[in-house]
């Protein structure tokens, strides 16, 4: 019960707080992490196959690395993490 009503507050961070790409990258990064405590918790109770786990788990990291290195050429390039500025990308 209680993953859930995080992952709900996780995503009504994500929805609320769309002002910097940082605060959105570490929303999504939260979301990431009650997604694998669902999981294992999943595995721990039905399976006992936990390579689905690590397969989620290495997925979460190379999804923050992109998400940082983006956003540090974003900083590097437009001088701000503001989200309103990667509109004018497109």
């Amino acid at each position: 019960m209680i993953v859930f009503l995080m992952l709900y507050f996780g995503m009504k961070m994500f929805f609320m707080h769309k002002k910097h790409l940082l605060m959105l990258l570490l929303t999504l990064e939260f979301i990431s992490l009650i997604v694998l405590i669902m999981l294992i918790n999943f595995f721990s109770m039905y399976v006992l196959d936990f390579s689905l786990v690590v397969y989620f788990l290495i997925i979460i990291v190379c999804e923050a690395v992109l998400g940082l290195l983006l956003m540090t050429m974003i900083v590097r390039v437009h001088g701000s993490d503001y989200v309103k500025s990667l509109v004018l990308l497109c």
